[in-house]
């Protein structure tokens, strides 16, 4: 049996009519580090208050190692659940010292364990040094490190963190990232962290749950999940892709479409022949002297930095939707110049 498991979970609001969560069935296994990501409103945040006991489900079940934490019968308290909790803001409090912030959950054990346990999970942050210093006097980074302490200072069964990278800059953002899986993996702590932002999910994730209007739309590791997006919306929420519809060859391997012929991966199981496709922008490899299979005008060149966007039109219908593709930093590509590439099949996936 997993470790967690949510069975048929719903929720919905006083006064609302559609649920803010929809009949969800998840499973999650002891050590595990899952990411519930999706937009603004999909259900990710009141999925994570209903674990730790802030809501009380509409209908479902809810079991947390070997104990059904709630149920129609029954609702354990958060502080009977075994969670710990890094908020987003991570709410420390600025009038104690570091240790004492990591402390304070721990006010039923033994004034020596309390302190042995405190300096033993600031050394896991890498925080020992800092003991007697206040929130104010460290860097948001740091704080973030305090806050995960203190969550892990009772040792519980599981770590619920909500958006714990959105107050971080960029660069910051990368570290923590890196930094907060490590001391996951070191605690071997089952943990699940709320995010709205892919590349977070990406980093840090054993398996990524992508919600849309309180419903799961997919489950699945980062390298799967990219690869093979099960619909439209995960496809394009976690990450650029062209989807382009088409009709399913007798071959069931390739699909004809309005920029020509593309081949899938792997021969499909798919029985309808209406399709639509995901071909991911680096899918999309420019050749030189127009020996691609695919020709398009440039209609839009945008540099990120690493690589640069190109919005191609393949037709010469000129209303006709573009094609993202990426190209190279240091290939010199201009607005209405003739590009030619090729589609790497195993970027190329059937979507619903």
């Amino acid at each position: 049996m997993s470790f967690i498991q949510l069975e048929q979970i719903t929720k919905y609001f006083h006064g609302s009519q559609q649920p803010a969560v929809d009949s969800i069935n998840l499973n999650i296994e002891r050590g595990e580090i899952i990411t519930l990501l999706g937009p603004s409103g999909c259900g990710k945040t009141t999925t994570l208050r209903m674990l730790a006991g802030f809501e009380n489900p509409s209908t479902g079940k809810i079991t947390i190692g070997d104990q059904v934490v709630y149920d129609n019968h029954k609702s354990l308290p958060p502080e009977k659940r075994g969670i710990g909790m890094v908020f987003q803001d991570y709410a420390l409090f600025p009038h104690l010292t570091i240790e004492k912030n990591v402390m304070f959950g721990l006010n039923k054990w033994k004034r020596k364990e309390r302190k042995e346990r405190t300096q033993e999970v600031l050394e896991l942050v890498g925080l020992a040094d800092f003991a007697n210093r206040y929130p104010s006097q460290i860097s948001g980074g740091q704080q973030q490190r305090v806050a995960l302490a203190r969550a892990l200072a009772p040792r519980p069964l599981v770590v619920l963190m909500d958006e714990p990278f959105s107050n971080l800059d960029a660069g910051l953002r990368e570290k923590m990232r890196y930094e907060i899986t490590s001391i996951l993996r070191k605690a071997n702590t089952t943990a699940i962290i709320v995010t709205h932002d892919q590349k977070d999910a990406f980093a840090v994730s054993d398996r990524v749950v992508v919600m849309k209007d309180g419903i799961i739309q997919q489950v699945a590791s980062p390298r799967e999940m990219y690869r093979c997006p099960k619909n439209s919306f995960v496809a394009q929420f976690v990450g650029k892709t062209n989807l382009i519809t088409g009709k399913l060859e007798k071959d069931l391997k390739h699909v004809k479409t309005m920029i020509g012929t593309v081949c899938l991966p792997n021969q499909t199981e798919q029985m309808c022949e209406n399709v639509k496709l995901s071909i991911r922008p680096e899918g999309c490899q420019i050749c030189t002297e127009g020996t691609g299979s695919y020709t398009g005008e440039v209609e839009r060149v945008t540099y990120s930095g690493e690589y640069q966007e190109l919005y191609v039109n393949l037709s010469s219908n000129k209303s006709s939707e573009s094609m993202v593709i990426y190209a190279p930093i240091d290939q010199e590509i201009e607005v209405g110049s003739i590009v030619s590439f090729n589609i790497k099949s195993d970027l190329v996936c059937l979507v619903e």
